[in-house]
């Protein structure tokens, strides 16, 4: 890899469902067809496949392979940086299978379809959580018995962490300023999304806890909550820990308040028809933003830098609008007309009089994963 030339890109969806596919772009074209994939090794199988059969195959066989990369979510407090996948290490993350049971054991489906088709190639995790596990225990710790952090590990971990890590290094590479002394708030605003206060290039604070779920509202997720009214919701509606995890993670955020909208796209097409709760959407997924962003510049004692990134903070301006009306008193000043031109490339959005500089940074989680895995290779 001795440039960031990205040579194909693609993915398989609906794994295990009869109308699985297989997209990918090749030479500036892209490509989909149809293909059943039962299962992780199959689909792994199929991208190999692809990889090096056919007219649009970019390596002439396997062995132009030198290692594989692996987003893994949850490393609980295990991992604090990118590792070589040894048996050893498998071991140690399914350990952390409890706290993210929808993600990790499929991450140890793809990690053993790799070994099953080439044993001996050197794979690579990077974790979701390790960026954040410079918290200092203040806060990352839940106000609850402390024998319950030490028994069952308890506490904030956060995601998104590969994100957060590149748009922060990013930022200061943009903008030519030093890691020392600098104050950055990173916001994720995607699907699901969550802020970071990084400083002096380490995170002192993270909006996502033990889960996903905290912090801000999502499409899909409640974000913050009472948990009285957790447990009041589970009497009322007679819901067990399955149910009430359903809830909060699968039929609430902006699909809940708006009854059927996710998308922060269908959120403004709703809106432009006069929908009201559309509008209420917005207006509560924004101000959410704006206030991790008051709490984070309150715990770093000022901020120098807030940057946004992922599919909604990358592409609506009105999500970046919105997050920072009324953060003039922080010496936050949008520029109105390159916000509203701005749309998914590195840009200054905020006018250059603002003594806080307001920028959108594509994230680019895929060479982080590359980067980090070459770096162990090597």
């Amino acid at each position: 890899m001795d440039d960031r030339t990205v040579i194909t890109s693609g993915g398989i969806e609906k794994i295990g469902l009869p109308d699985s596919f297989i997209k990918y772009k090749a030479e500036g074209q892209k490509f989909q067809f149809e293909a059943p994939v039962p299962e992780h090794t199959a689909g792994v199988q199929l991208i190999f496949k692809v990889l090096t059969e056919g007219e649009h195959a970019v390596l002439k066989d396997l062995n132009e392979l030198s290692a594989v990369g692996h987003r893994m979510v949850h490393g609980g407090e295990k991992f604090q940086q990118s590792v070589l996948l040894t048996p050893e290490v498998m071991e140690q993350f399914a350990a952390c299978n409890d706290l993210a049971p929808l993600h990790n054991p499929a991450n140890i489906k793809g990690v053993n379809a790799v070994k099953a088709i080439l044993p001996n190639l050197p794979q690579v995790g990077v974790f979701d959580t390790a960026f954040h596990q410079t918290m200092p225990d203040y806060a990352y710790m839940y106000a609850l018995p402390y024998e319950l952090y030490k028994k069952h590990g308890v506490r904030r971990y956060g995601f998104h962490g590969t994100s957060h890590r590149y748009v922060s290094q990013r930022v200061l590479e943009f903008l030519n300023m030093p890691k020392e002394g600098s104050r950055i708030i990173t916001c994720h605003i995607g699907g699901g999304a969550s802020i970071a206060a990084v400083k002096d290039g380490k995170v002192v604070d993270t909006s996502m806890g033990l889960t996903p779920l905290e912090g801000l509202m999502m499409g899909t997720r409640s974000g913050d909550i009472d948990a009285g009214a957790v447990t009041f919701l589970m009497d009322k509606l007679g819901l067990d820990t399955k149910g009430i995890s359903n809830l909060l993670n699968k039929q609430s955020g902006l699909l809940g308040v708006s009854e059927g909208r996710s998308d922060f796209r269908d959120i403004l097409a709703g809106i432009a028809e006069g929908n009201d709760l559309a509008r209420l959407a917005k207006e509560m997924y924004t101000y959410r933003i704006k206030k991790y962003i008051g709490a984070y510049a309150a715990a770093m004692g000022g901020v120098d830098v807030i940057l946004f990134t992922a599919g909604a903070g990358e592409n609506q301006y009105e999500v970046r609008e919105g997050a920072t009306r009324g953060l003039e008193f922080l010496g936050v000043e949008l520029d109105n007309e390159k916000n509203r031109a701005c749309r998914a490339t590195e840009a200054v959005i905020s006018k250059d009089s603002s003594r806080v500089k307001v920028c959108v940074i594509p994230t680019d989680e895929e060479l982080m994963i590359a980067m980090d895995t070459l770096a162990l290779i090597k």
